[in-house]
């Protein structure tokens, strides 16, 4: 094109499965039209479908532990993505990794892993001890994040205490999924970092889509690996040919 426009062989749909919060996706949505734009310039931006969920029936079967039922409720909406036309699937939260095997299979579609872009990041930078924040649940529980960033990529993961534990998932549910960005929390998370930092690790994961809404690199005494921009950056990778030139 004579504006110098990239014109991508293809781009890809993907399938943005969102609405946990929806302050988070907001940041998804944002982040993947600004990449396109990024990349291929003009009036080109991000070709996908999106569900967002009503969160509340999602926390509630969190907090039931029913984790099957959370399941069925993302496979269905991911299984109507599918049919609309998109040809991967973005689950906009770490906490729902969870069941993320489930929803691939469940819905016929690849799913681009939070863990995994989040640790390709850790990897390249060469971290090899992380601290992981984010809901309790994602912190208690190796099989949603923790196990797949020591597994696939060689990283010790540690976590805050107890109450460090009960600090972050209160701050995460009761303020940044209701849009509150609270001062005093963010000290405390900074605060909870630097235990991590004191424990040895040498990096930390903001492993909660929200997160990022309330610590950035200038509040941190550890190098960042923010989980949504990295998850976005590899969803730009998948829909995007970056190899592809300007137009004729």
């Amino acid at each position: 094109m004579k504006d110098g426009t990239k014109q991508p062989a293809t781009m890809n749909c993907l399938g943005l499965l969102g609405g946990m919060s929806w302050e988070s996706t907001l940041l998804y949505y944002r982040g993947l039209n600004q990449g396109v734009a990024r990349r291929l310039g003009g009036l080109h931006s991000a070709r996908l479908l999106m569900h967002s969920v009503d969160f509340a029936p999602v926390a509630a079967l969190q907090a039931a532990g029913d984790w099957d039922g959370a399941a069925s409720l993302l496979t269905e909406a991911a299984q109507g993505l599918r049919r609309a036309g998109a040809q991967a699937l973005v689950l906009a939260t770490n906490t729902m990794h969870k069941v993320a095997d489930r929803i691939e299979a469940g819905s016929g579609l690849p799913l681009l892993h939070i863990a995994d872009a989040t640790g390709e990041a850790a990897r390249r930078a060469g971290h090899r001890h992380v601290g992981l924040l984010g809901t309790r649940y994602t912190m208690e529980d190796d099989d949603i994040v923790a196990s797949r960033l020591r597994q696939r990529f060689g990283l010790q993961v540690s976590v805050p205490d107890a109450p460090g534990r009960d600090t972050m998932h209160r701050v995460i549910y009761e303020e940044l999924c209701r849009g509150v960005v609270d001062e005093a929390s963010r000290s405390a998370c900074v605060a909870l970092i630097g235990q991590l930092r004191d424990g040895g690790a040498d990096a930390v994961v903001l492993g909660c889509t929200e997160i990022t809404l309330l610590i950035g690199p200038g509040d941190s005494p550890l190098p960042l690996l923010d989980s949504t921009a990295l998850h976005v950056e590899a969803a730009l990778a998948w829909m995007i040919d970056d190899t592809a030139g300007p137009s004729p």
